[in-house]
């Protein structure tokens, strides 16, 4: 959860604060957390970014109380000459995308000006992933002289006076001896080049993900127009951010431009048109309990800002948390009121147990925890990149993708090696040994089955140290096997993952269930692992029979 705090004086504009109001802001999917004379705090999910402005709570809070129902629009004005930025091929290994926009006619003060730094933290802390993900940078469009060129450069060729810094300083000597560029400096770790804004007169706007420049980047009460800038890895995110700023910065009563952005493609943003997805209401009385007609469901969705027309569900641009049909269903019961439903028994009886499969699970896991191992737990979804590129593979074969995927994260995973390959990567400044395990699903096209795809329950095991080789992954196999009571051989083989000569397949009951070995040096190099690893995988479900 977020903890917002605005203004009581101007929240209460819009609402005046009285018990009855403090309930429906707590049936709204928000939590309120209290007020003084100067402020009103509320707890807001980490779903829901659009909310934590002012501007952007009071816009879906008077939907929701009836005050303004239905699908804000919002006035945009096309880019005027020079309303550019130009993405350079250098940025592509370090921050690869940016959205882009201007806002003029607004009226800063020192209230609005904190207000502006804290949403762009809490959207760096929540959808930035605390800024790897996403980054954004406001600028004094007054101090600025267009186009734009987003770039990257040597960081002992990037000098500028960092924001509240009395001194100019290069790249590097920010990442040391800046506050906010040490906090953020394994962003950059590793880099040869760090991305740069820089505007027509060579000026350095910032660095991202890092900081501004003093002169370029502080917004001060006598700015009446803006630059903005999001910069990062995933650009329909990177949208939807934007969309939730310059929304932000309209009702502050500023006028919207938008920029072209030039790199191999062009397009041009911020864009608010509207998403459009198909509901079915039967669907949604099923999962509901409700028995909701067509005029109650457009009612219903215009309280949580939507539109809604013949089947067809308009989202706003700046919702981030709207990626399928069941989110809509869910705005439904937020709208329709968790407390006016009807809590009901079934009317059925029956005895449950365990299945086995879980207990054979448990098992397991009790087995490999009792050897000093993690379990973890990644998900289903993976990125092309982490489930080929890094490691060497280059076909996509028999792979299940995700239609019409709101992120990269676009693949059902048909193995967990990987994933936990990833695992071991993000954590190499920890201590060694590490040794971790997943039990969990993968996935396969099959067209015996109904769907078409076939679940498997797979075992991953990994195991990283200096020494680590055939010999240990072998033993945790052998002492896996006899605590299941089950006999296995195994077969030399080849495998992508592993190095030829250290790779076997393991045969139980003459039918191959998995295979072991020691992990290719390429792809240690590529996911920047410097310790050897040895690892197994195999097919629970053949184990079972």
């Amino acid at each position: 959860m977020a903890g917002i705090k605005f203004s009581r004086k101007e929240f209460e504009k819009h609402f005046k604060l009285t018990e009855e109001l403090k309930e429906q802001i707590s049936l709204f999917g928000t939590h309120f957390e209290g007020a003084d004379n100067e402020t009103v705090e509320l707890e807001i999910t980490p779903n829901r970014p659009d909310l934590y402005s002012l501007q952007g709570f009071i816009r879906a809070f008077l939907a929701f109380t009836g005050k303004k129902k239905g699908l804000k629009e919002y006035k945009i004005n096309k880019p005027e000459k020079d309303y550019e930025v130009k993405v350079d091929d250098s940025v592509l290994e370090v921050r690869p995308y940016t959205v882009c926009a201007i806002i003029k006619k607004l009226n800063f003060d020192d209230e609005k000006i904190k207000e502006i730094i804290d949403i762009q933290e809490k959207i760096h802390a929540t959808l930035g992933r605390n800024r790897k993900k996403i980054a954004v940078g406001i600028y004094p469009l007054e101090k600025i002289k267009l186009p734009i060129k987003f770039e990257a450069r040597k960081p002992e060729d990037i000098k500028f006076i960092p924001l509240e810094a009395g001194r100019e300083m290069n790249g590097r000597q920010i990442l040391s001896g800046h506050p906010t560029g040490r906090d953020y400096a394994h962003l950059l770790e590793g880099k040869p080049k760090f991305p740069v804004f820089v505007d027509a007169n060579n000026e350095i706007l910032s660095m991202p993900p890092i900081i501004n420049s003093h002169k370029t980047g502080k917004i001060t009460e006598n700015t009446k127009e803006i630059f903005i800038e999001c910069s990062g890895f995933d650009l329909e995110i990177l949208k939807k951010t934007l969309n939730i700023l310059v929304t932000m910065f309209a009702d502050m009563g500023g006028d919207i431009y938008q920029m072209k952005v030039k790199h191999k493609k062009e397009y041009i943003t911020p864009d608010l048109s509207s998403e459009r997805i198909k509901l079915s209401i039967d669907h949604a009385n099923k999962l509901l309990g409700l028995d909701l007609n067509e005029k109650h469901v457009k009612e219903l969705l215009e309280k949580m800002g939507c539109g809604y027309n013949g089947g067809i569900v308009k989202i706003p641009a700046w919702r981030t948390d709207i990626l399928h049909e069941v989110d809509i269903i869910e705005d439904i019961a937020i709208a329709y009121g968790y407390e006016n439903f009807v809590p009901e028994i079934p009317n059925i009886s029956f005895a449950g147990e365990e299945a086995k499969v879980e207990v054979i699970k448990r098992k397991i896991a009790n087995i490999l925890s009792g050897l000093n191992m993690l379990e973890t737990s990644s998900l289903h979804l993976t990125t092309e990149d982490d489930q080929f590129k890094k490691i060497g593979l280059k076909e996509k074969e028999g792979m299940i993708e995700v239609e019409n995927s709101k992120t990269e994260y676009s693949l059902l995973r048909n193995n967990l090696l990987h994933s936990n390959l990833k695992i071991l990567s993000e954590n190499t400044g920890e201590e060694y040994p590490q040794k971790i395990f997943e039990l969990g699903r993968v996935f396969e096209k099959d067209n015996k089955e109904e769907s078409g795809i076939k679940e498997t329950e797979n075992l991953c095991v990994c195991i990283a140290n200096s020494q680590a080789n055939f010999t240990d992954i072998k033993q945790v196999l052998d002492y896996l096997a006899r605590m299941t009571g089950r006999d296995y051989k195994l077969e030399e083989t080849e495998n992508s993952f592993f190095i030829n000569g250290r790779c076997a397949k393991i045969i139980v009951n003459r039918k191959e269930i998995g295979c072991l070995g020691e992990i290719k040096p390429q792809i240690l190099e590529n996911l920047k692992i410097k310790m050897p690893i040895c690892a197994l995988e195999i097919n629970l479900e053949q184990l079972y029979e």
